[in-house]
């Protein structure tokens, strides 16, 4: 007999034949309701079947966006954390308008004190990921305008991982290089990463891509350096990371207290130029010459040094989950430009006629260096307190409370302003309440059919030292009428101030700089000033968001998804506009003109009286397989306790090493099968079930975490007992009996079931109040039995899971067996993975109002805040294929043109691919024993593969100056190779 038809056997003895699991829940009710209610009521026939919710998942009634197992997380050849967030940036990004657009990150289902703290971890670490709405973000105290992505982490897992990266654009003059190291252990709550890395890149100038120059920037004199020589488009830089991290739990189990530390050290250089120095000189005759003093460049060369350390504190308080989270960040900040030299005395000799205008020029004094100084300073804490201490007859009030205290500071100073030292800080207090109530649940048999509906209140204040009181509120509503189909309704108001940095940031002049000016029409080359503006005003935003996600059964699982989105503010900081006459009428004293000619632009952020836009956004996640099932492969990777340890026997050694495929990710290794059994049969009092498949382990644990004697001595009896192998063989016939001429897509069409043949167990449990077999009993029996692994499919029939059906209700907290459009699904022994994400963004309006008195700006028809305007239509695809350890990516990102007043922003699409290979699962190279090879990975990835810039052109066609290509995008098409190997 095969392996797997008898793990479906041993699944539908677990499901049927033993109440072991379901005698759990009518323990352990899902809302601690008393016992006699609801389950504890049903009749002694009713198939009671649970699922267990996962340790680390996020205990939410909203379904997750997307849901990644390790088969998955595989597909994407991520090397970090960091990477696979990069490429899972359509699912992860939010159409909130608001924030920073980073998720909010948890590991384990909990805070913690930043991404900083887990980024470096390997991919091969992780269980799951699931990436929530911008609505589960109020439950850990952070306002909802960011998506919520968390990370379960296996309990044991160990690696070492070296990255060797090149890179440089197609077209050359410049390069790239990256060497990293990493180290981790994880050892159940117990956590200790160690990474380094150094990055370095060329310089490049205008010259290596061939920029025109503007005719006031061109020497007139034949053997005058070429000034784009000296005019870099991307700086020399160099910069070496060093960080660590240290997470451990006191005592055991699952509510346990934890504590991490994290401290980073990130230092780096970077050198541009900016150009020469140059001087008009007139002889007396009125002849006049552009000289380049010498080729000695305008130099600017920056320095910093950022050192932070975070922490995050985790503990159970009675019924209540306290976490709380600091991070702390220093950094210092040197900036020295070469000032231009006094050209007056050669202004003055060429005009007596001392001098050949078009001679040897001699040689000037140096002008000095400004120097910029900046430290600043930030701590972040928040202390949130969650617990469900109402219970109404809907379910539990999730109640968060928060708190917090934050303190951002900047010191600077400037050598153009001898004696004068900016020193700003702001300390900000803030406190917040946040419930959600539920309205109706048909989980728990109230208005059941409304399905599950929350209703999220919430509001907080802060007090800045600098702003005074500030206010927030937020309400929504959260149904879910069915499994498949989610809807999100949210309000919220907030007051937000202006950061310390647009408030206090030194005054810099950078000089030289291509300006185009729409009065005149003309690129010119001037004076631009950056740095703070301490006369910033406090943001009012009102924002409405309307979201519905729909489930619906097309390859292994898709999705789709669709928001809408409104935003209004009120005093809005905005960085400053594009510099068209409308602006400048609005800010005359920002533009410095000499006989019409722009020479000085102050572009400090400044405040506008209004932003208003709205947009819809919606999007597909399809999730697939390629390939034919191995023997020891299963097309959901469960299947039932049986089916966990044989799926231990494939890959759960190499896992725990970093190297592993993710549960039933290999052939059945049917010697390691037995020994697994063996050792868990034939072990006295407590086994080490360190081995097992996580899924299994977490069975075999109780509510406190640790291993349950109870439930090991039911496994044993199960699985070891001649009783068990009985049952066993009892219960493939009646797989066999029920899968026979089963058909899912038609159940009616499917061929008659021997009911006197099936064992009298299982015939009980399908009985009705008749006492006879209720027909949708079987067919829900037959559904799940035969999607198993070893199960006939009919037509249409999928592999599914037998030995791990869904919770009672159908569901369980924080995400179910569907998946959301990505949900978990093992590696599928033999079969490859692909995936296809495609969003689409359509603004609807966008308008600016910068002053009353000013017409509105329209952003979509022909206004402009910035170097372009605002498409109306953004797409990003996102998608891949893996098999057999080879594995493509291919990234794309489009948006329609704009048009700026008589500019022309043509569209832009732009494609990146990713190849990469797992050599040690390549035969043709590895051979039987890798050796090296073992877990390394070799990458190719393109950036901008069809080597596309966008066209800007005006009314004549002709494209500006400070337009051009290759000054806009200087690097185009660009490639990186990467060789990853994991010890």
């Amino acid at each position: 007999m095969h392996l797997f038809p008898r793990i479906s056997a041993i699944a539908l003895t677990v499901a049927l034949a033993t109440p072991a699991f379901a005698q759990d829940a009518e323990q352990s009710p899902a809302t601690g309701q008393a016992p006699d209610s609801g389950e504890a009521s049903l009749p002694d026939n009713a198939i009671v079947v649970t699922g267990e919710r996962i340790r680390g998942q996020v205990e939410t009634d909203v379904p997750p966006v997307v849901e990644l197992d390790e088969g998955d997380i595989a597909a994407y050849g991520a090397d970090s954390l960091a990477d696979l967030i990069e490429q899972l940036a359509p699912q992860t990004g939010s159409a909130s308008g608001r924030g920073s657009g980073r998720p909010v990150f948890l590991v384990n289902g909990r805070r913690v004190s930043g991404f900083r703290e887990f980024r470096r971890y390997p991919p091969e670490a992780i269980v799951k990921v699931q990436v929530f709405p911008e609505e589960v973000a109020l439950q850990y105290g952070y306002p909802a305008d960011q998506r919520v992505i968390n990370f379960i982490l296996k309990d044991n897992f160990s690696s070492r991982e070296v990255e060797l990266e090149y890179g440089q654009p197609t077209r050359g003059g410049r390069s790239n290089g990256e060497v990293e190291f990493s180290q981790l252990t994880i050892n159940g709550g117990n956590r200790l990463l160690f990474g380094a890395e150094f990055n370095t890149s060329s310089l490049l100038t205008e010259a290596e891509r061939d920029i025109i120059q503007t005719e006031s920037n061109t020497p007139t004199v034949a053997g005058d350096p070429d000034p784009a020589e000296f005019r870099s488009l991307a700086s020399d830089s160099e910069s070496i990371e060093l960080e660590t991290t240290w997470n451990t739990t006191f005592g055991e189990g699952a509510r346990v207290p934890s504590l991490s530390l994290n401290a980073n050290l990130d230092r780096s250089f970077s050198r541009s130029l900016s150009g020469l120095d140059t001087v008009l000189l007139t002889d007396p005759d009125g002849n006049s010459q552009l000289r380049a003093i010498d080729d000695d460049p305008i130099t600017r060369r920056t320095k910093s040094t950022t050192a932070s350390l975070g922490s995050s504190f985790n503990a159970p308080i009675a019924d209540w989950d306290l976490a709380l989270t600091v991070d702390a960040t220093r950094g210092w900040n040197t900036t020295r430009t070469d000032q231009r030299r006094d050209t007056n005395a050669l202004v003055e000799a060429a005009a007596a006629g001392e001098i050949d205008i078009a001679g040897d020029l001699g040689s000037l004094p140096t002008g000095g260096i400004e120097q910029a100084d900046s430290r600043t300073y930030t701590l972040d804490s928040l202390l949130t307190l969650t617990g469900r201490p109402i219970l109404l007859p809907s379910g539990e009030v999730n109640v968060t409370a928060k708190a917090g205290f934050n303190l951002d500071g900047i010191d600077s100073e400037d050598t153009r302003n001898p004696g004068v030292e900016t020193s700003l800080d702001r300390r900000e207090l803030l406190a917040g309440l946040n419930l959600a109530i539920p309205l109706a649940s048909a989980r728990e048999g109230f208005l059941a059919p409304l399905g599950e509906l929350t209703l999220d209140l919430g509001g907080g204040v802060e007090d800045l030292s600098d702003f005074g009181l500030l206010t927030n509120w937020n309400a929504g509503l959260n149904w879910r009428p069915s499994d498949s189909l989610s809807l999100q309704a949210s309000y919220s108001v907030r007051e937000q101030a202006p950061g310390i940095a647009q408030l206090g940031n030194p005054q810099i002049v950078d000089l030289n700089v291509p300006v185009y000016d729409f009065t005149t029409g003309d690129t010119v080359l001037a004076n631009v000033v950056t740095g703070g503006n301490p006369d910033l005003l406090a943001e009012t935003q009102h924002d409405i968001k309307l979201a519905a996600s729909y489930d619906f059964d097309l390859f292994d699982r898709s999705n789709f998804r669709v928001e809408y989105v409104r935003n209004r503010s009120d005093d809005v900081t905005e960085s400053f506009p594009l510099l068209t006459p409308a602006i400048e009428a609005a800010f005359p004293d920002r533009v410095t003109r000499e006989s019409g000619q722009l020479v000085e632009l102050d572009r400090r952020a400044v405040t506008f009286a209004e932003r208003g836009s709205s947009r819809i956004r919606y999007g597909f996640n399809f999730f697939g397989r390629v390939g034919s099932e191995s023997e020891g492969g299963s097309r959901s990777g469960r299947g039932g306790m049986m089916a966990r340890i044989a799926s231990a026997a494939a890959g759960s050694g190499a896992q725990s090493q970093g190297q592993g495929q993710g549960p039933g990710g290999g052939t059945s290794d049917r010697a390691r099968f037995q020994q697994l059994r063996e050792q868990f049969c034939s072990s006295e009092g407590q086994p080490d079930i360190s081995q097992l498949p996580e899924r299994m382990q977490q069975r075999l644990r109780g509510e406190n975490g640790e291993v349950d004697p109870e439930r090991v001595a039911q496994a044993r009896e199960r699985i070891c007992s001649a009783d068990g192998m009985q049952a066993r063989e009892e219960m493939e016939a009646a797989r066999i009996r029920l899968c026979t001429g089963w058909n899912p897509a038609d159940p009616a069409a499917s061929t008659p079931v021997d009911l006197a043949a099936l064992p009298e167990r299982v015939r009980e449990r399908l009985a009705g109040p008749d006492g006879q077999v209720d027909p949708e009993r079987l067919n829900q029996l037959r559904a799940r039995v035969c999607a198993a692994p070893g199960g006939e499919r009919g037509p249409g029939g999928e592999a599914g899971d037998a030995g791990d059906p869904p919770a009672a209700g159908g569901e369980t907290r924080g995400g179910d067996g569907r998946g959301r459009g990505g949900g978990s699904g093992g590696t599928g022994g033999g079969q490859g993975r692909w995936n296809l994400s495609v969003y689409h963004t359509i603004e609807l309006e966008n308008y600016a109002v910068i002053a009353n008195g000013i017409p509105q700006l329209d952003l979509l028809d022909g206004d402009a805040l910035s170097g372009s305007g605002v498409s109306r239509h953004n797409v990003t695809m996102e998608g891949g294929l893996f098999h057999n350890g080879l594995g493509a990516r291919l990234s794309v990102n489009y948006a329609s043109g704009s048009q700026v007043d008589d500019l022309s922003f043509h569209d832009l699409a732009t494609f990146d691919l990713r190849l990469f290979m797992n050599l040690e699962q390549q035969q043709w190279l590895a051979g039987d024993d890798p050796g090296f090879l073992k877990g390394a990975r070799l990458s190719l990835r393109v950036d901008n593969l069809f080597d596309a810039h966008q066209r800007v052109t005006d009314e004549t066609g002709t494209v500006p100056l400070s337009y051009q290509p290759w000054l806009v995008d200087p690097l185009g098409r660009t490639f990186e190779i990467e060789f990853r190997k994991v010890f």
